[in-house]
């Protein structure tokens, strides 16, 4: 088992905020969405190296927003996460989202990932090499 993954930096720009002061929910989605692409590559499990070995590449199916305290313009964000869950086909990230300099808790973003078959357009088995590094960045 390995620490949390950095997956991410970010400013919250006077644009993110909404009417009420603060970032609006929609823009969360995008800092979380670059997070899992970074994921992967963090892992050394890059989708590149996934298709070229194994034909197969993961695609979200859930991600689900928990929002835990308000960010506003000038604030600096950081990405982090981990594998929660290993299935037979998928995966579970459990990402987080803290403020850079305070450390606070802003977001949680839970995402499942399912190993995909471009050729089929149907979810696949996780193979056992990408099973094995998965597992290194496990935690329950």
């Amino acid at each position: 088992m390995q620490e949390t993954l950095e997956l991410g930096r970010g400013v919250i720009h006077p644009w993110h905020l909404d009417h009420f002061g603060h970032m609006n929910v929609r823009h969360y989605a995008p800092f979380f969405d670059d997070a899992v692409y970074h994921v992967w590559a963090c892992m050394g499990l890059g989708y590149a190296m996934m298709q070229a070995e194994h034909g197969l590449h993961m695609v979200t199916a859930e991600a689900r927003t928990r929002f835990v305290k308000e960010l506003r313009a000038g604030d600096l964000i950081v990405i982090s996460g981990h594998v929660a869950r290993i299935g037979t086909k998928s995966c579970t990230l459990e990402l987080q989202m803290h403020h850079a300099e305070s450390g606070a808790l802003h977001a949680t973003c839970h995402v499942v990932e399912v190993m995909f078959d471009p050729v089929t357009r149907r979810a696949a088995p996780i193979p056992s090499a990408i099973r094995e590094r998965l597992d290194v960045w496990l935690r329950t």
